[in-house]
């Protein structure tokens, strides 16, 4: 089956292929399995026993929950692909991939590579159904990509010379020992993206991930502007993102809530090893990246940021700056400052 010739952007494609994976499930039923789910499944579960039991479980917790880890993702990519415009991954494991997200990201950012992609997780009803969506798609690397079961945690083993691992809202389901064992793996490639919750807990597993990524020889990339220490004091703050996500009537039926979209907040970290980027040098480090949304006043701008060399900082952009202050009111939390070419 050949692509066609203008095929629909990934996201698109992505939710076209969740709308019918509910057809025959009562709503009811479909909306108790999510509630289930998002009760049990994060942070409780032996990596051997999945809570992830059948089609339906999975088929409603896909729709729930893989338009949020799809933009989540999608939003840490391309953050990391503005610091390596040139840098396209030809391999490409999914640790904990589930059904999926994260693969289908992978595919958004990199739309026309050819790349093969292996999907790992321990839930065999999420494979069978990954693949399935996967088969739908218009991106040729995603109908290729390989679903396979595997215990996530320290039997785990990636291929020597990956380019790029993803491990997306993994790390909360594991102990100790398992999140150490994945990471471990992670840094076996070339480039890693690591991506959780963006809560307090979320935060400090990426914190502890980053830490082992650069005692593994990485260089952070995104979001950080540096590879140094975080400047957050634990305990008073935490760092996170956020990406918009549009409401299914399954998400409105279960929250309860009638916009037709929500935020979801992300904590990540994505990481390369310098000498095997394309030139052999890492692109020099941000100058500052926006950590919380930005604050729009009348002829002012509140930036909160994190830099290279003063830590969290405070700046404040006026109409007197001209380009400056019109950029300022576009650049979005999570963003560059100041964006490139100004």
């Amino acid at each position: 089956m050949h692509a066609p010739e203008n095929p629909p952007p990934t996201g698109e494609n992505l939710r076209a292929a969740l709308a019918g994976l509910l057809d025959g499930l009562p709503p009811k039923q479909a909306a108790q399995a999510v509630e289930r789910l998002i009760a049990n499944y994060r942070g409780r579960t032996p990596t051997d026993a999945p809570v992830l039991r059948d089609r339906s479980d999975v088929a409603a917790y896909a729709a729930y929950r893989m338009p949020a880890t799809f933009e989540a993702v999608r939003s840490a990519l391309a953050a990391f692909r503005v610091r390596l415009p040139g840098w396209t991954p030809a391999t490409h494991v999914d640790i904990g991939g589930g059904t999926g997200a994260a693969t289908w990201a992978v595919a958004a950012a990199w739309p026309s590579a050819e790349r093969l992609t292996t999907v790992l997780d321990w839930a065999e009803p999420a494979l069978a159904l990954g693949g399935e969506l996967a088969r739908s798609a218009a991106s040729p690397a995603l109908r290729a990509a390989r679903w396979q079961r595997q215990a996530i945690g320290a039997g785990l083993s990636i291929p020597e010379g990956t380019d790029l691992v993803t491990v997306s809202y993994v790390l909360g389901e594991l102990t100790a020992a398992d999140r150490a064992a994945v990471v471990a793996q992670a840094a076996r490639a070339r480039g890693a993206l690591i991506v959780e919750p963006g809560t307090p807990e979320g935060y400090l597993r990426i914190i502890e991930a980053r830490e082992r990524l650069i005692e593994a020889g990485f260089t952070v990339v995104a979001p950080c502007p540096h590879s140094a220490a975080c400047p957050i004091v634990q305990g008073t703050d935490w760092c996170h993102f956020s990406a918009r996500v549009s409401r299914s009537s399954l998400h409105r039926q279960v929250k309860g809530g009638s916009l037709a979209y929500e935020d979801e907040k992300f904590s990540y970290v994505a990481a390369v090893r310098a000498d095997d980027v394309p030139g052999g040098d890492v692109p020099g480090d941000a100058p500052a990246r926006v950590v919380r949304r930005p604050q729009i006043r009348k002829g002012q701008v509140l930036l909160e940021l994190c830099t290279e060399g003063e830590g969290l900082r405070r700046e404040t952009v006026t109409k007197r700056h001209g380009g400056l202050y019109r950029a300022a009111r576009d650049v979005d939390w999570g963003e560059e400052w100041p964006p490139v070419g100004v």
